[in-house]
């Protein structure tokens, strides 16, 4: 596969309230300004970067970026032009044509805003659309049942509990649950999502 072709350059994805832009090591200051609106860098069920943090988030997500299994973006609110949070691709597989939608945190002024919808929207249809995916896979703490209902909101399946899948910044093993979007069940996704993002 050709690493330059067009699906896998970095895209820049526009919607209605939301515009998702690829991660830059300019956006440092303006992330930690969204993480602060509610002390997001506190939350034990997610990683989200502070002030002692962010160069290295941004670092890795650049590496990760550069070498072909990372997409990561700031979500900026297009009322404002404001950066309120971030998301990303990762653990792309281009041989198997699948990949997880993660990263995922919005400041705490704009969730359950319609905001973290229509980024989903705008990176399922892209993973599906342009970059072909078979599989797109969400991964959440166990213990984070926001998190958990909002995927299942969004059309994903669950498919179980990976025992230990990470050691959080704490120091706690952490359980996650696993969910995905298969390409059969797109079509039915994207319409229940354009219907939700319609209202």
């Amino acid at each position: 596969m050709n690493d330059n072709a067009p699906q896998f350059i970095q895209p820049t994805l526009v919607g209605k309230l939301v515009e998702l832009l690829p991660l830059q090591p300019e956006h440092a200051a303006a992330l930690l300004n969204a993480a602060a609106d509610g002390q997001l860098w506190d939350m034990k069920v997610t990683v989200v970067p502070g002030p002692g943090t962010i160069d290295k988030y941004i670092a890795t997500a650049l590496e990760g970026r550069q070498a072909g299994t990372v997409m990561p973006f700031v979500m900026i609110r297009r009322d404002t032009g404001l950066v309120v949070g971030s998301t990303r691709f990762w653990k792309i597989d281009r041989m198997n044509r699948k990949m997880e939608i993660g990263h995922t945190w919005l400041s705490s002024s704009v969730q359950r805003s319609g905001i973290n919808t229509e980024a989903k929207y705008l990176l399922l249809a892209y993973a599906f659309e342009v970059m072909q995916s078979v599989r797109v896979q969400f991964t959440t703490d166990e213990l984070n049942e926001k998190s958990r209902a909002a995927i299942l909101r969004i059309g994903a399946k669950q498919e179980g509990v990976v025992r230990h899948e990470r050691i959080m910044p704490d120091g706690r093993k952490r359980n996650s649950v696993r969910f995905s979007i298969i390409d059969s069940e797109w079509p039915e996704v994207k319409a229940m999502l354009q219907q939700k993002i319609a209202r």
